[in-house]
This record gives structure tokens, C-alpha cells and sequence, in this order.
């Protein structure tokens, strides 16, 4: 029996996905966070512990072909209110298609102050990152998190996935609220979700010339 349209057109659009990120990965292996598009579940999980109703924008960093922002849009985040930094051009043309209402924002998310400063007029409702954290040293990683800090509103969460059993950013950091999701199995690797929320209002740090 023939599978439905929708499905046939779903994944299809899954394979495509894939060949992209894998070539992706295969180009440049340490600027691709992951090995294949976040799955439904892991995308849900990151997505959830975003308040659709809080105000201000939400910044997705690294969001390659685009789960997260899918799920992001699923879980009641009004696509105009997206701001998505990738640095993968063949990325940021594949989101600006899928996303006409977002703005797609192609550069370093390394150098968020530099990128995003200027860019928003509100604080942002939360950070959603799907970047490849422990390809930098922690120092780099710490500045990310405490420039993302410095875009964010009060509470906002700072979101942050991985496949490894630690932290991508130290539990014991002064001012900073830690909380972990459950292991996720049934992505493809096994992942886990840390959100990490400001306890004090932190400075940005310059980024890097």
C-alpha cells in the first residue's frame, strides 16, 4: 500500500536534510554540531523549555537545516519573532525559505555581541543553541553563554544540547541556575538538554577581533 502524500513529501524532506548536513559535516566536521538534524524528540525537548507567551524575541544559534526552529514554530513561537544565526550560507538560504518571517542572520555565533547588538530592540525570550560547544575551549564557551546572558530578559533560559554525559558549561558557575533534561535515547546519538539561567544580571564580553 502506497504511504500517504504528506508522509512521502515528509520524508523526503528528511533525506534531504540529511544529505546536506552530512555534507556539511564531512566539509567541516568542527563547525557542525551535530551528526545528523536534531530528531522530533530532542528538538521538542529544546523547544519546550521556551515560554511561547514571554515577549521579546528568540534566538536559535546554529540552527542548521532547521528541527529546532520547526519544532520552535510547533510549540507556539510566532516565526517573525525568530532570529536564527547560522554560519553555513547553504543553511541560511534553506531557513530563509522554510522561514520566510524569521530573520536569518549568517555569521560567527561566537561573536554574538558583534552579530545581534545593534540588531534587537527588546531582550530576548530565550537562547536556544544547537552549537558544537565542546569544539572550543571553555573559555570561548563561558563568553558565549554570558554575551547570551546579556541579550536575555530576566529568567530567560539559555538552552543548550549535547551528546556527552557532562555539562557543555560547568554546573557550579556563581549568578547561574542550572537544570538538565532526561537523557533523550531515542535520538540518534543518545543526547541530553542543559538550560542554564542568569541568577545576576552578567556584563558581555568583548568578542574576539
Amino acid at each position: 500500500m502506497p504511504l500517504p502524500t504528506a508522509v512521502r513529501v515528509a520524508k523526503k524532506a528528511q533525506r534531504f536534510d540529511e544529505v546536506h548536513f552530512l555534507r556539511s559535516v564531512l566539509e567541516k566536521p568542527l563547525a557542525t554540531g551535530a551528526v545528523l538534524p536534531s530528531g522530533r524528540m530532542l528538538a521538542r525537548t529544546m523547544a519546550g523549555y521556551v515560554d511561547p507567551r514571554a515577549e521579546g524575541p528568540v534566538i536559535e544559534l546554529g540552527p542548521g537545516t532547521g528541527p529546532v526552529t520547526e519544532a520552535l514554530v510547533d510549540h507556539g513561537v510566532d516565526p517573525a519573532r525568530l532570529v536564527l544565526v547560522e554560519f553555513n550560507p547553504t543553511f541560511c538560504r534553506l531557513l530563509r525559505s522554510r522561514f520566510p518571517a524569521a530573520t536569518v542572520v549568517q555569521g560567527d555565533a561566537y561573536r554574538l555581541q558583534r552579530l545581534l547588538g545593534s540588531l534587537l530592540r527588546e531582550p530576548a525570550a530565550a537562547v536556544v543553541s544547537g552549537l558544537p560547544l565542546f569544539t572550543k575551549p571553555l573559555k570561548m564557551r563561558l563568553r558565549l553563554m554570558c554575551n547570551a546572558f546579556a541579550l536575555l530578559g530576566a529568567d530567560a533560559p539559555f538552552v543548550q544540547f549535547t551528546y556527552a554525559l557532562v555539562p557543555p558549561i560547568p554546573k557550579n558557575l556563581a549568578g547561574v541556575t542550572v537544570e538538565a533534561s532526561e537523557r533523550i535515547w531515542l535520538n540518534l546519538p543518545p543526547a541530553q538538554v542543559w538550560v542554564y539561567r542568569k541568577s545576576e544580571m552578567p556584563a558581555a564580553v568583548d568578542d574576539p577581533v
